[in-house]
């Protein structure tokens, strides 16, 4: 078996955000994270975004925008190995997460469009695609898949620790302090799930009402009110009642109870909505974490940080806090887990995705 460890890898993450690609080099050898390289970020166009949006619920035709993603993917493969300085023979893999259409584990269907076989001609450099597929058929979630990244990295941080990534949809991932002897988590002390909304209601509502992608440093929602008996309403809602692991769908969430309401109230809603619903975990995890490290597109927001500060009445910050990079960690996950991959490691646990056992995944494609 190759040697990993020697060899960068890519990890490439297009999310429920609909954002853009991120794509990022790491050095693993499955097990500790020995490198990092560096990373980058092709923002999608509005026509394109709005193209993937189209396939949202995987029920338009998919191949002409799966070529287009997958075409885009080889080429932020391209520009981030010349950004790097370095040649392609130096990068053993790619980890290739796609994009997510549709996911509905207590279906047996998780979606995620890209075309492995076509992104390794583009590239030259083999493949690991289909994350998700074999955890659901296992009777796990499918999702969240970045808990045995974060915990690898957090080896030596104090726990109990929570790391939060907030993209369309919000997940958390829960390290308890018997983690710090190791980094091959158990159920006992590895606890995941997706916590509900997390951009995409918010998102949304902004650019329905003023063409923006998102609300920019969170003012919009800065300046409105939080409606409470809309938000209870929101909340009432079977998903918060279900036992962890959990994992949902980008728009599994109906944001009509805040129609009507002024773009600002509508917006500092939706932003209190994805706090709350995080806020509504704790209970259900083993210890409260000490300490939250925020990640994704969500960290930039100070409106939804300062709603999460007053919800958990513990610190709230920043992963580059303790020196992660924010805009990279979801494609390096990807990096790491398709090393994992490649050597039939886990990729996910009871504790992470509901699975019977620790299982691996992903489907390689050769070059």
């Amino acid at each position: 078996m190759q040697d990993f460890s020697k060899f960068w890898t890519i990890g490439l993450m297009s999310g429920t955000s609909l954002d853009g690609i991120d794509a990022a080099l790491l050095k693993s050898d499955g097990h500790k994270v020995l490198a990092f390289g560096p990373r980058l970020t092709l923002d999608y166009d509005d026509t394109f975004r709005e193209s993937l949006r189209a396939l949202l619920g995987g029920q338009s035709p998919v191949e002409a925008v799966e070529r287009e993603l997958t075409l885009r993917h080889a080429a932020a493969v391209r520009q981030l190995i010349k950004q790097a300085g370095i040649e392609a023979s130096e990068v053993a893999l790619l980890g290739f997460h796609g994009h997510t259409i549709f996911h509905a584990p207590d279906q047996g269907r998780t979606w995620q469009i890209g075309d492995a076989g076509l992104l390794a001609r583009e590239t030259g450099i083999d493949v690991i695609a289909d994350f998700r597929s074999r955890d659901v058929s296992l009777g796990g979630q499918g999702a969240p898949f970045a808990p045995l990244f974060h915990a690898a990295l957090a080896r030596d941080l104090e726990k109990p620790l929570a790391v939060l990534n907030i993209g369309g949809v919000a997940n958390v991932t829960w390290i308890g302090a018997a983690g710090a002897q190791g980094v091959e988590m158990t159920e006992e002390n590895l606890i995941a799930c997706d916590t509900g909304p997390g951009n995409a209601l918010i998102n949304d509502w902004v650019e329905r009402h003023t063409g923006q992608s998102m609300d920019e440093g969170g003012r919009l929602a800065q300046t409105g009110k939080v409606r409470a008996e809309t938000l209870a309403q929101m909340l009432d809602h079977p998903y918060f009642a279900l036992p962890l692991p959990k994992s949902l769908d980008r728009d599994d969430f109906d944001p009509a109870p805040v129609t009507g309401l002024s773009l600002e109230d509508g917006a500092a809603t939706l932003t209190a909505f994805t706090a709350s619903a995080i806020a509504r975990v704790v209970p259900k995890l083993p210890e409260a974490p000490m300490r939250w490290l925020v990640t994704g597109g969500g960290r930039h927001n100070p409106t939804l940080m300062a709603m999460l500060s007053r919800e958990l009445a513990v610190p709230v910050e920043p992963v580059e806090a303790v020196g992660w990079d924010g805009d990279a960690l979801e494609a390096q996950a990807f990096a790491y887990l398709a090393v994992r991959s490649r050597l039939d490691l886990p990729l996910s646990l009871p504790g992470t995705t509901g699975i019977k056992q620790a299982a691996s995944g992903g489907m390689f494609t050769a070059a």
